[in-house]
């Protein structure tokens, strides 16, 4: 009776050498838990300061107007005509008159053509391309030369920037780059960091759209 304490003892501690590592594999759990759940309530909590994101040319562009567009007709050659897109935002096409271009995607142009042209086509094939696309963007604040930038190509926040002489380097806070955007749900501003850019550090560009309007900001001074 006397050696049953020190194997009742010697059972526990074996018992609970056993029982550690799961113990410790279900604290990792529950740790790895309450981070995730941090984090997520980091990233959603009100007043939060969110930048601009990094931005893709578009896959597609929308026509407007001053595009010159060539529209062409395999089976008809007789048709194909070179149009520059009007101010009212239409071209004037063979047989048919007036069609609404600007605001269209190229496909969505050839389609409506194909549609438009069905009683005359023998083969319903149309062939919208681009030949030339210039937007204008805007460039204010501390930069050397502000005012309207024209591309004719996918422009970046940076490079609109450049081509407006660059930044003021006496006034400019580059950490702080704005553009402002109309979209159809209505204006939309951003923040972008192009310190970061200048420095040669990687990164995504923003690209810009037509009519978006870039400010540099100037720095912040005491008196």
């Amino acid at each position: 009776m006397k050696n049953a304490a020190p194997e009742n003892k010697s059972v526990l501690s074996v018992t609970l050498w056993l029982l550690l590592p799961a113990l410790a594999f279900l604290w990792g759990i529950t740790g790895c838990k309450t981070n995730q759940t941090g984090q997520a309530r980091e990233k959603t909590s009100p007043g939060q300061t969110v930048t601009a994101p990094a931005t893709s040319p578009p896959a597609e562009m929308t026509l407007r107007e001053g595009d010159v567009v060539h529209v062409a007709f395999p089976a008809s050659p007789s048709l194909d005509t070179t149009q520059q897109i009007r101010r009212d935002g239409k071209i004037v096409m063979p047989l048919i008159g007036e069609v609404t271009a600007a605001g269209k995607t190229p496909e969505e142009l050839q389609n409506e053509l194909i549609k438009r042209y069905e009683p005359q086509l023998s083969t319903k094939q149309v062939v919208v391309t681009v030949q030339s696309s210039v937007f204008t963007v805007y460039v204010t604040g501390a930069v050397l030369r502000p005012g309207p930038i024209q591309s004719d190509h996918p422009l970046t926040a940076l490079e609109a920037v450049m081509e407006a002489g660059g930044f003021d380097p006496a006034k400019a806070n580059l950490k702080a780059v704005t553009i402002v955007r109309e979209e159809p749900d209505g204006t939309r501003k951003f923040t972008v960091n192009l310190k970061k850019a200048m420095q040669g550090e990687a990164g995504k560009p923003f690209y810009l759209k037509p009519s978006d309007i870039v400010n540099v900001p100037e720095k912040f001074t005491w008196f």
